[in-house]
């Protein structure tokens, strides 16, 4: 068990070790969002901003344009929202190679409260042109999506969450833009499911394996570009659709396969997330029974 921001900082200073050229920007959230990890092994490339996001990103754009392979890093809620109009503007208009790393994404920020809890970011980047969106599931989704995040070209944003999440992957799993995983080849149904709520898929779909329903999990981790053909395929093979997210309904990976399903393969599909709600200040675990986030709800979905 350990949270996807936690593997964030431990991979900085992996490869920061490797390659000079890292730099890591912070907006006084370095302890949190883990980069301190990084400032502590090369305070010479870490750069904290303060409580200066819109800064933090226009800086972090400058110091890309100047062949550094950047990081920036605040909380979701901080960074997609406060800083939007320079991730617009500065980094995704100018083609900008930087890498957002956004922590405490979703509901599972738990008692941070309402106003921390963003569970719009997925919408809100989704829609501009040129931006890449991953959302790792565990440790080693988390380190080997950054890789590959060093490879590509242009803006990208990658959705890391503050809990605790169990191992899923290993080292020898691959990652890679506009792909996706797919656990098992039941026909009864698919779940789709991105982050901290894969987990709860595979969860689910072992409880009902036992209740005679042979269903997949399909991890897209990969949210923009979304792996059209995989969600196509799972419509044709399966009987049953359900999404779950730690996100809003609205502008979340429910709404994008939806629009891959009405243009390619008419099909019904359950949404399970934020239905137009905001969060509330608890437990991430309560908060989730709260919002139907858990395996249970899948499984009545299957099974009523």
């Amino acid at each position: 068990m350990k949270s996807t921001r936690k593997a964030y900082g431990e991979f900085l200073v992996e490869e920061g070790a490797k390659n000079n050229d890292i730099v890591v920007f912070d907006a006084d959230l370095a302890t949190a969002t883990q980069t301190k990890m990084f400032a502590e092994k090369f305070p010479n490339r870490h750069f904290d901003m303060g409580i200066s996001e819109q800064d933090m990103v226009g800086t972090a754009c400058g110091m890309a344009i100047s062949e550094k392979s950047v990081f920036a890093s605040s909380f979701a809620m901080f960074l997609a929202g406060r800083a939007y109009e320079q991730i617009r503007n500065t980094a995704a208009y100018s083609h900008v190679n930087i890498n957002f790393c956004a922590t405490h994404s979703g509901l599972a920020v738990g008692e941070d409260g309402a106003t921390h809890q963003c569970v719009e970011d997925i919408a809100l980047l989704n829609v501009i042109p040129s931006m890449k969106i991953f959302s790792p599931a565990d440790e080693m989704a988390t380190k080997s999506i950054l890789k590959e995040c060093l490879k590509l070209d242009g803006p990208k944003y990658v959705r890391l969450g503050r809990s605790d999440t169990p191992d899923i992957y290993s080292s020898v799993d691959k990652f890679e833009l506009g792909s996706s995983h797919t656990f098992g080849t039941g026909k009864d149904g698919t779940i789709f499911a991105t982050g901290m709520t894969v987990s709860i898929a595979l969860e689910a779909k072992e409880i009902l394996k036992e209740k005679g329903i042979n269903v997949r999990v399909v991890d897209l981790y990969s949210i923009k570009p979304i792996d059209k053909n995989n969600i196509i395929k799972c419509a044709r093979e399966t009987d049953k659709l359900i999404s779950i997210e730690d996100h809003s309904i609205i502008g979340g990976i429910g709404s994008i396969i939806s629009n891959v399903l009405s243009d390619e393969y008419p099909k019904k599909l359950i949404k399970i997330g934020v239905d137009d709600m905001f969060g509330k200040s608890g437990n991430a675990k309560k908060l989730y029974e709260m919002y139907g986030i858990t395996k249970e709800n899948i499984i009545e979905k299957f099974i009523q």
